[in-house]
């Protein structure tokens, strides 16, 4: 009898095995812990991140939802925004080391002390110069956007959502794709998680708009593209049906594209 009981414990703890899910993927991040993704990078350590072969300054500023312009500062990187492979980034400034405040003190008391011995001098006062400064404020308001394919929206922009950071248009395999608003291409490829192959093409100084899942690439990073240039054919690649993922940027942080696109 005592050997039947062994063998039903044996049997029941053979077939009592548990199973893993696999996580579903989604987009966006987490602007509180720039990297908090549904699809956490290796190269990501703390609050650096170690350029990929592939990588752009604008890839990573998009993956990590910043601005491309406050990362390259961060970085003290200045345009073109030229990057290498290995090297490290940062996603906050590191802290200054301030001079102690009797210390402060003390060396200005110093200053004037020594000042007070110096004979008197004229300085020659410089000749003014008027500079022009030309404002890029007008050039980001001036952008007519239009849809980048054509199709049903089938997912819409939610700001509280991770997974909807942008719209979903529905369409079939080999549509065109087309540039939502002039501009560059700076990134094209498939280096980001779950947004397959994906172009990013910058506007001006503040506005971004992401082109994902797409079959093939028609353009190349750093090649400018006009408003309604054919850039790349509908597809599926990261994604489980034929569709385009698309994404407008105001300085790094995601928009309803809805509010730009003109109503159809």
């Amino acid at each position: 009898m005592r050997a039947i009981l062994i063998l039903l414990m044996l049997m029941l703890t053979a077939c009592g095995g548990s199973r893993s899910v696999a996580p579903v993927g989604s987009y966006g991040y987490d602007s509180r812990t720039p990297g908090k993704f549904g699809s956490s990078s290796s190269s990501r350590s703390g609050s650096a991140y170690r350029v990929k072969k592939g990588d752009t300054l604008y890839s990573i500023s998009f993956r990590y939802g910043m601005d491309y312009k406050e990362l390259a500062v961060i970085n003290n990187i200045r345009s073109p925004y030229n990057i290498y492979v290995d090297q490290k980034l940062y996603f906050k400034k590191a802290k200054s080391s301030a001079i102690p405040i009797k210390t402060a003190v003390k060396q200005k008391s110093e200053t004037n002390k020594a000042r007070r011995w110096q004979p008197a001098v004229i300085a020659k006062q410089p000749t003014a110069t008027v500079t022009k400064t030309i404002s890029s404020s007008s050039a980001n308001q001036n952008l007519t956007w239009r849809w980048p394919t054509v199709g049903r929206v089938i997912s819409t922009y939610s700001e509280s959502s991770a997974g909807r950071k942008g719209i979903d248009i529905s369409g079939t395999m080999g549509q065109a794709v087309v540039a939502s608003a002039a501009g560059k291409v700076v990134y094209s490829g498939n280096g980001l998680a779950r947004y397959g192959n994906l172009l990013i093409i910058k506007h001006n100084d503040v506005y971004l708009s992401a082109y994902a899942h797409n079959h093939t690439l028609l353009v190349k990073e750093d090649q400018y593209v006009k408003a309604g240039q054919n850039i790349a054919t509908l597809g599926r690649s990261g994604t489980q049906q034929e569709q385009l993922h698309f994404e407008i940027r105001r300085n790094g942080k995601p928009v309803d594209p809805l509010r730009f696109l003109p109503k159809q």
